[in-house]
């Protein structure tokens, strides 16, 4: 298995760096408070890449992370997305970092550690691109353990929801049309905005439903467009977005609970459960493929071995056998981008203009119309010629 390349990274200098303390346990869920410049409290074991690309989009100053961003059980690819981008980043800083700073605290970070005012309240590890690259060899030990734990929750999956693989039981009814139609699936992971505008001429031409994972929903009206239908545990999703008419699918856990279901109900709109121990991504997937849709589009999802371990969920093995159960039907955006982008030659462009202008010198000789302009035409470069003569 191939892994990223590290390259040269913009380390953040070792200086002092103050800003205004946002703190969440949930990475995802903070990011919708954060603001340029702010320092973000985080609590994220072997921090993934989607969740470091997400922090960098918002433009923090620094993060600061009371557990290890790699632990060493696999190399994960968030903290060198961070410490490319130049963003300071201080590890391990317990659980005590939580108590110590409170929401809108102006911390000051001093080398590897943290001040509320003049108190020091934390130390931790300072991470640059250098320990971060030692970090992730040392992890590459720990893949084999990994992909042994891939495997096992790979069959507990298959056990647990076979049923749903093998013959979509339980996918609820829906009042989206579906089938004979192709799917755009759009979760916010890996590379989503390049992806959808490298697809606008796709979409303009074929029109496919639009499915929003979670984020992905706001995504997509970002991007501008309308979501069709909207799947998840709704904790990402904007109310606006919710409220915009798109049918509501929420992610429910397979005994029935539905921690997003009272969201719904608090908004007013109406929405369905689908109870499942796959993520929702995959259930997503799932019912696009069991409501009889010829193509499915994913952009944002996760498609290889690294990106499944770099999420560092029990989950992702569900995201391997739903990709195994609908076969050729899923095709990730980036393949569609390569395969669908237009690219028209000089060489054709001459000829179609060319073309144009023998067409219209044709239409122009054969009508009366013509006829008589070209006739006048004659006569009057007939006219430029002879006194053009007379003058030389």
């Amino acid at each position: 298995m191939r892994l990223p390349t590290l390259r040269r990274t913009r380390t953040a200098e070792p200086g002092i760096l103050a800003g205004t303390a946002r703190l969440d346990r949930r990475t995802k869920r903070l990011v919708g408070r954060l603001r340029p410049g702010e320092i973000a409290v985080i609590d994220h074991v072997d921090l993934d890449r989607v969740a470091a690309d997400s922090l960098v989009a918002v433009g923090v100053a620094a993060v600061l992370n009371a557990k290890p961003s790699i632990s060493g059980r696999y190399p994960n690819l968030g903290p060198q997305v961070l410490v490319e981008a130049g963003i300071t980043l201080i590890d391990d800083l317990g659980e005590g970092v939580f108590q110590q700073i409170r929401e809108g605290d102006v911390v000051r970070i001093d080398g590897n550690t943290v001040f509320v005012g003049d108190e020091p309240v934390a130390h931790g590890v300072r991470q640059d691109g250098e320990t971060v690259g030692k970090a992730m060899l040392d992890a590459r030990e720990g893949l084999s353990v990994q992909l042994e734990a891939f495997a096992a929750n790979t069959m507990e999956y298959l056990k647990q929801e076979r049923d749903l693989l093998l013959d979509g039981v339980g996918v609820p009814d829906v009042r989206t049309d579906i089938a004979g139609r192709h799917c755009l699936i759009v979760v916010r992971g890996y590379d989503y905005k390049l992806d959808l505008e490298v697809l606008r001429p796709y979409i303009h031409e074929f029109k496919p439903v639009l499915i929003g994972v979670d984020g992905g929903a706001d995504a997509l009206v970002e991007a501008g467009y309308a979501p069709d239908m909207i799947i998840g545990d709704m904790d990402s999703v904007t109310d606006d977005v919710l409220r915009c008419g798109a049918e509501v699918v929420v992610h429910a856990y397979p005994d029935g609970r539905a921690p997003g279901l009272s969201r719904m109900h608090q908004l007013g709109v109406p929405a369905i459960t689908f109870p499942a121990a796959a993520t929702s991504e995959d259930i997503a997937m799932l019912l696009a493929d069991e409501k009889g849709a010829t193509l499915i589009v994913a952009v944002g999802t996760h498609y290889n071995l690294v990106e499944f371990l770099d999420k560092g969920r029990a989950g992702m093995a569900s995201t391997f056998l739903t990709r195994l159960r609908i076969g050729g039907k899923l095709v990730d955006a980036k393949g569609v981008s390569r395969l669908y982008k237009q690219t028209i030659s000089g060489s054709s462009v001459l000829l179609l203009v060319l073309s144009a202008i023998a067409a219209m010198a044709a239409a122009v000789a054969v009508s009366t119309v013509g006829k008589a302009y070209l006739s006048l035409a004659a006569e009057w470069w007939d006219s430029l010629v002879f006194n053009l003569y007379r003058l030389f």
